[in-house]
């Protein structure tokens, strides 16, 4: 498959560069526009996140430009919304990256990634064991976290049929998170955070008038992403049977 558009992996997830989705597509709107009607529909630090990128000048200097970050399913939508040959042709790109990535085995093998860059080993007592119960161990010796979004597409790639607002919303209504509308929204409670399920990520945010403010991401840890993939199967099994 011949790549259209440079794909990273960050946080275990696969992202492209709005900007380079923007001029891939060939969007005759301008950037900031396109940004402006587009990403409405979309949430920050879940589906996309503010970047620096840079660009050539003529005099051979550099200029720093705004960018964004995209998950590959917000990519996806983008390409749809465009209405366009050459986004059915980027939309049918992502979904087959997708289709890969979650992929059983391949699911496994980031798994065992995560376990070898942290000098830890993986002591299999069956070699047959599943998929899912390979990822559920290798993620709990892994001290990396990872957004909420990111553990829905985990659940889907081992069989839960949940997206990413669906997962927040049940844990919501199970009291992980603080559903009262406020600063502390989607905000782990404090039993949660007891439990070690997650950890909040603050950052600072330089706004274009001079101002600062602090973002809060609730971000879920290893031992939070074991717990919720068990709890999962658990579920679907029982409904199974």
């Amino acid at each position: 498959m011949d790549e259209l558009i440079k794909v990273e992996v960050k946080a275990d997830t696969q992202v492209v560069s709005a900007r380079e989705l923007h001029k891939g597509l060939k969007i005759k709107t301008r950037f900031n526009e396109w940004v402006s009607q587009n990403f409405k529909e979309f949430e920050g630090e879940q589906d996309y996140m503010s970047a620096v990128t840079t660009a050539d000048m003529p005099n051979g200097g550099v200029k720093h430009i705004n960018d964004y970050i995209l998950t590959i399913d917000m990519a996806k939508q983008l390409c749809l919304m465009s209405r366009t040959e050459l986004g059915k042709k980027y939309r049918k790109y992502f979904l087959e990256l997708e289709r890969k990535w979650n992929d059983p085995q391949e699911v496994v093998k980031r798994g065992y990634a995560i376990l070898q860059n942290e000098n830890a080993r993986l002591k299999l007592e069956n070699q047959q064991m599943q998929p899912k119960a390979l990822f559920a161990d290798s993620v709990a010796a892994s001290h990396t976290t990872i957004l909420i979004g990111e553990l829905a597409k985990i659940l889907r790639g081992n069989g839960i049929n949940i997206g990413a607002n669906r997962l927040f919303q049940w844990m919501r209504d199970q009291g992980y998170l603080i559903s009262r509308k406020g600063t502390d929204y989607n905000m782990p409670t404090q039993r949660s955070m007891n439990l070690g399920l997650f950890k909040i990520k603050e950052s600072t945010i330089t706004h274009s008038n001079g101002s600062v403010s602090i973002s809060k991401t609730t971000k879920v840890t290893g031992k939070g992403q074991q717990y919720f993939i068990n709890k999962f199967m658990k579920m679907n099994e029982t409904a199974i049977g």
